[in-house]
């Protein structure tokens, strides 16, 4: 059986759509490009033993972390996931400083002590990604009441994937920003897998029904397509901005890997068939820059934009392999308890 998501709620706002050139939807193009080569060579310095540790590829869902930055400004805030790489990179981070954490560098966003599951970057609004599942809902929650408390238009956004519904941290906060109207849009990435289990065996009811017990605005989107996450998360941006209260994105998507880096043999949970599909129909890439070819652009500017990518994240490795170790004089500094 290929799990086919079905009723989306919410598809491209033709306004929105046109109130974007043509640059702005190749620079999302270029986002989702860079977002998939930094997490193939992620891939291939664990797989060569360069990187320590394990990683969670975000390849198949570039288009939720492009399409709600994208309606974010810098100012605003982002909380991640263990998945978060994506995240980091379309709010703003370097390829090179990203690199150099993976690599436990002085030169990473962390000083190296964060890797691939605890980056974060306050110049860029970034809070911080989170290895505890559903773990920063409340952080993103508390940023929104600070934000209340100080009279700011700022939104805090909280990414999370399917399965973080299933801890209650995530109910205490929503029932808090409800009852407090604050300016916080939850983002659910529902790549359909809790780890190496399907949610409709973890999870009762619908997704969206969780958010809609709270009396939280509600909608779900088909987060394979970057136009439709962009202008329904712009919509939604606005709406916090206007003092609204929360909002709930349920955004239904894929990974093409494994659940993490050493989840090579899936078949014992999802089949081949089903990948292909997702992989050959639903590429966020493919998808945005096919619908550009049909509004008059040439395909050879996507090929040269993936090839500056790949030089640009060639570049990014060779930096984080030759920067230096963080001296051991700093173990117990930027620590805290």
């Amino acid at each position: 059986m290929i799990d086919r998501p079905i009723g989306y709620q919410a598809t491209p706002d033709p306004v929105a759509i046109a109130e974007l050139d043509p640059e702005q939807w190749l620079h999302m193009y270029e986002q989702m490009s860079k977002i998939r080569a930094f997490e193939e060579a992620a891939n291939e310095l664990y797989t060569s033993a360069r990187m320590p540790g394990l990683t969670h590829l975000y390849i198949g869902e570039e288009a939720v972390a492009v399409g709600v930055c994208e309606a974010l400004r810098q100012d605003d805030y982002i909380t991640s996931t263990h998945r978060g790489h994506g995240h980091c990179l379309a709010k703003g981070a370097t390829l090179d400083r990203m690199f150099a954490e993976l690599l436990g560098k002085a030169a990473g966003y962390c000083r190296g002590k964060g890797g691939s599951m605890h980056i974060a970057d306050q110049d860029t609004g970034n809070l911080g990604a989170n290895a505890i599942v559903g773990g920063s809902a409340g952080i993103a929650t508390g940023a929104a009441l600070s934000i209340k408390m100080r009279g700011s238009d700022q939104v805090a956004v909280c990414f999370f994937g399917d399965g973080a519904l299933g801890q209650g941290l995530f109910y205490e906060s929503a029932n808090m920003a409800q009852l407090w109207k604050l300016p916080v849009i939850y983002v659910c990435e529902n790549n359909q897998y809790n780890e190496y289990t399907h949610n409709s065996e973890t999870a009762a009811g619908t997704l969206t029904g969780r958010a809609e017990a709270f009396g939280i605005h509600t909608v779900s989107v088909d987060g394979q397509d970057v136009r439709a996450v962009y202008s329904v998360m712009s919509e939604l941006v606005a709406r916090a901005r206007r003092g609204e209260g929360p909002a709930f994105l349920l955004c239904h998507t894929y990974r093409f890997h494994g659940h993490h880096v050493g989840d090579i043999d899936r078949s014992y949970y999802r089949s081949k068939e089903e990948e292909q599909w997702w992989r050959e129909g639903r590429d966020p890439l493919k998808l945005l820059a096919g619908w550009l070819q049909e509004q008059g652009m040439e395909a050879a500017i996507f090929a040269r934009i993936d090839e500056a990518v790949r030089r640009e994240v060639e570049a990014a490795v060779q930096f984080a392999l030759d920067a230096p170790y963080p001296d051991a004089s700093e173990v117990d500094r930027h620590v805290y308890a």
